[in-house]
């Protein structure tokens, strides 16, 4: 990946660059399944916070967990959640935009001052399509997707996890993405396209494996 591919990869429909990633460290809930799937979900979030040399927690001083998974049959079940609609502005705006469009998941974030990812929450409906994949690879896709604050067609080109040996892992070049992205040297967050700069070259300098 060259410096255009990343900056690509952290850009909106509009074309502007949004970089942000996790500073305090990340404590997942997922609500919705069976504790098998829980299990499932966190080997997940700890083994892309390995990649990324990032921290889990067991608490979230202020939140308690700030990063909340929520699945459900039909959006609007969300609507009965306890407390969700203080989490997300505009929940039941946000449930109708869903249906209309057959959406099956949505990830949404909130953000420190200067911009670095303080909260996520994602939403996945279990659809006939989502049911029918394995619930490793919907958790690996999703820490995937959380780690980052990715631009909406960040994975069109380079999918984020391959297959090795008949399962699903994190794709190395993805890997190594996150690794710089979490590079101590560089910001939290940046809206400079510069950014991606300073990105590539930590990639040309990084080893493959």
């Amino acid at each position: 990946m060259d410096m255009m591919d990343i900056q690509a990869m952290f850009s909106g429909p509009d074309g502007a660059y949004r970089f942000a990633r996790w500073r305090r460290p990340i404590v997942p809930v997922v609500f919705g399944v069976e504790d098998a799937t829980l299990a499932v979900f966190k080997g997940a979030f700890q083994a892309v916070c390995h990649v990324a040399g990032h921290d889990m927690a067991e608490t979230d001083a202020e939140m308690g967990a700030n990063l909340m998974v929520f699945f459900c049959r039909d959006w609007a079940e969300l609507g009965q959640v306890p407390g969700l609609d203080q989490l997300i502005p505009d929940l039941a705006g946000l449930v109708r935009r869903l249906t209309e469009a057959g959406a099956n998941q949505y990830r949404g974030f909130r953000h420190e001052s200067d911009g670095a990812i303080r909260a996520g929450f994602v939403l996945l409906r279990l659809d006939d399509r989502m049911s029918s994949i394995p619930a490793e690879v919907i958790a690996l896709t999703q820490a995937v997707q959380v780690i980052l604050l990715w631009g909406n067609q960040a994975f069109d080109a380079l999918p984020a996890l391959t297959v090795t040996e008949g399962r699903a892992v994190l794709s190395p070049d993805i890997a190594r993405l996150i690794r710089a992205a979490y590079d101590r040297v560089l910001p939290d967050a940046s809206n400079d396209p510069s950014h991606a700069l300073r990105l590539s070259a930590r990639l040309a300098s990084s080893p493959s494996q």
